[in-house]
């Protein structure tokens, strides 16, 4: 393996980056597999969920690569396991459905990305990439403040990656949503543009029939609830973007 991407290795051992491939389609599990391990990735794969858990439980791997249709539970019923049993995990949905409410749908579910079949090689490993080094690489500001922040009651550190709500109880956010909400939280009461947002949480440009923003700003919605008044901590600026509209202190 020659000049691998340090983004790619364990930021400890130096080992590569490791990934789950879960597809029942043996040729298409050989073709990942092989096209991973030609970027100095490791590779694992596994047709289905009882294939999948004793790797995933193993621990150590870095990115999961999840097909939508299984045998048994699909793909998009097993995210929500995969991130109880191991938050933190990127999950790329890769599927033959690549409509764009499909799309959606597995994002909406909890997904980092979705890369719908067929896909050029170039482009599955260009998404791998970025997932692995959103999950590996802190979202920082120029600045030199403090790794965590607080707003409207809520904690997150921005180092280790962990929200608390306002009663001190951990909440689960995906590697997308981390990253989303750093950035917001970085700079309140500061509208930012949806391309500007994707750009900077999901490291590639979008489509135009691309909505993974939005999809991500719902779930985050979700997950922080309202503030005191009843309106949104997340803003939609009709036609401008979304910001953070709560006062943040930074330690």
């Amino acid at each position: 393996m020659t000049d691998t991407d340090p983004a790619l290795a364990d930021p400890t051992t130096d080992a590569p980056a490791r990934v789950l491939i879960v597809e029942d389609d043996p040729g298409m599990r050989v073709l990942l597999v092989r096209a991973l391990h030609g970027e100095g990735i490791e590779a694992l794969g596994a047709r289905d969920e009882k294939e999948a858990w004793p790797l995933l439980d193993a621990g150590g791997i870095d990115l999961v690569m999840l097909d939508v249709m299984l045998p048994g539970r699909s793909g998009l019923d097993l995210i929500g396991d995969i991130r109880a049993r191991h938050p933190g995990i990127p999950i790329i949905m890769v599927s033959a459905l690549g409509g764009e409410a499909d799309r959606i749908a597995g994002l909406d579910r909890g997904a980092d990305d979705y890369v719908a079949k067929p896909f050029s090689r170039g482009e599955l490993l260009a998404r791998v990439r970025a997932a692995l080094r959103r999950a590996r690489t802190p979202v920082v500001t120029t600045a030199s403040r403090g790794d965590i922040a607080r707003f409207a009651g809520w904690t997150l550190d921005l180092r280790r990656r962990t929200l608390l709500a306002p009663d001190g109880a951990a909440v689960e956010l995906s590697g997308a949503e981390h990253d989303l909400l750093a950035i917001l939280v970085q700079q309140p009461h500061r509208i930012i543009g949806r391309e500007r947002l994707l750009e900077l949480s999901r490291a590639r440009r979008a489509q135009a029939s691309d909505r993974s923003i939005d999809v991500l700003v719902s779930r985050l919605r979700r997950k922080l609830g309202d503030v005191d008044n009843g309106e949104d901590l997340i803003r939609t600026v009709r036609g401008r973007g979304y910001m953070l509209a709560a006062d943040v202190e930074r330690s």
